[in-house]
């Protein structure tokens, strides 16, 4: 608990804000975003040197494989973000998400703990999402065939930083 807590503070402090986190957005985490996560909560410190440079390597090269699995998709303008940004994006493949993100913490189809998880948004998501993926950071992407529909991140307050 005291590294899931360390790697949502980490988000925290690394996304310039410090105050109570609850938004619906069309971008999502970056896979470095979600790397230095992990790295905090596994270790309690962020990733070195070495440890970076070996993540890169590995991201450069599942984004090649990826592209060359799927060359109908290779040049579209969609995939921008996934190729150069590295950052989850509604209208992505589920398999574009894991391939930046890593496989999720948990997958929830239970509609009424998916209705929990979206708190105040699910009126929007309601009807569209078939399940929700969570991740560290606080990040609910949700999945309809295949495909990422909607994305919120959501921060207690009992972890605000101020």
């Amino acid at each position: 608990m005291r590294k899931l807590a360390a790697g949502l503070v980490l988000l925290a402090l690394s996304s310039g804000c410090a105050t109570f986190v609850e938004k619906r957005t069309s971008q999502g985490p970056t896979a470095e975003e979600m790397f230095k996560m992990r790295v905090v909560m596994q270790n309690g410190r962020e990733p070195n040197f070495e440890e970076r440079g070996h993540w890169q390597d590995q991201m450069d090269h599942r984004i090649s494989k990826f592209l060359h699995e799927h060359p109908e998709i290779a040049n579209s303008y969609d995939v921008m973000a996934f190729r150069f940004s590295r950052q989850v994006a509604v209208g992505m493949t589920a398999e574009q998400v894991t391939v930046l993100l890593g496989g999720p913490d948990t997958k929830v189809t239970d509609q009424a703990e998916m209705e929990r998880l979206a708190r105040k948004f699910w009126p929007q998501i309601k009807g569209k999402a078939k399940e929700v993926w969570l991740y560290p950071g606080g990040w609910r992407i949700f999945i309809a065939d295949g495909r990422v529909v909607d994305m919120i991140q959501y921060l207690p307050p009992s972890l605000r930083l101020g």
